[in-house]
């Protein structure tokens, strides 16, 4: 069995191969064994170069020694350094296909749910139901209008008629009975029916000049509305 498979604990021939997650596992603790011996490399660096600072020139075989040994644990160490690099990299790889994988198994899931969705759709049915909510819609809206209309009660009144009369009553009226005029036309109703009294046939009593102008105004005021209606 190779290395590879007895670090991850892959079977034979024809076994099935270790799922992602086990793999990143088995790597990742891997790197917690790798770093474990390199804190103990780095102690016995430490150590044996204080050996070889003890003998120094006392023991010189001493020394020698252990300058040999911090050399070789100084080696080992870069190794390690290496093999933890190449290791990350691989537990990276797994990760990120790991997650590719769960990605694309989600994917092809929802896929699946929206086609069972969309089975009993169908598109002309579909286009039937918008154009009867359309229809609704449509109708909806006219009923509101209608309910909304103002509904007038007796004679429609004739605005723009009226506002030409007023034009032509002002202008033989002159500007300074324009204020007057308006003042009387508001408290006239509908004059079609309207009856004027018959003129006495016996003389009233004498008023102030400026009383009888304003009745005379009065007078022509409702003779020419009449006129002009």
């Amino acid at each position: 069995m190779s290395v590879f498979g007895k670090l991850f604990g892959g079977g034979g021939k024809g076994g099935k191969g270790p799922s992602p997650q086990d793999a990143i596992q088995k790597l990742r603790d891997t790197e917690e064994m790798l770093a474990k011996k390199q804190d103990f490399l780095e102690k016995k660096i430490d150590q044996e170069l204080m050996t070889a600072k003890k003998n120094g020139t006392k023991n010189k075989r001493a020394a020698l020694q252990a300058l040999k040994r911090k050399k070789r644990y100084e080696n080992q160490l870069t190794q390690i350094d290496g093999t933890l690099s190449t290791i990350e990299f691989q537990r990276e790889a797994l990760e990120n296909a790991n997650t590719n994988t769960e990605v694309l198994k989600n994917m092809g899931f929802a896929a699946k749910a929206m086609k069972a969705a969309h089975e009993n759709m169908d598109l002309d049915k579909v286009d039937d139901l918008m154009q009867d909510i359309t229809e609704q819609q449509e109708l909806a809206q006219e009923i509101s209008d209608a309910i909304s209309k103002p509904v007038g009660f007796g004679e429609e009144f004739d605005e723009v008629g009226d506002i030409n009369v007023l034009d032509q009553i002002s202008q033989r009226l002159g500007c300074s009975d324009c204020l007057e005029l308006d003042k009387n036309l508001l408290e006239i109703g509908g004059t079609e029916d309207a009856h004027l009294p018959n003129v006495p046939s016996t003389s009233l009593p004498s008023r102030p000049a400026k009383e009888d102008e304003d009745k005379d105004d009065m007078d022509d005021l409702q003779r020419w509305a009449m006129a002009a209606m």
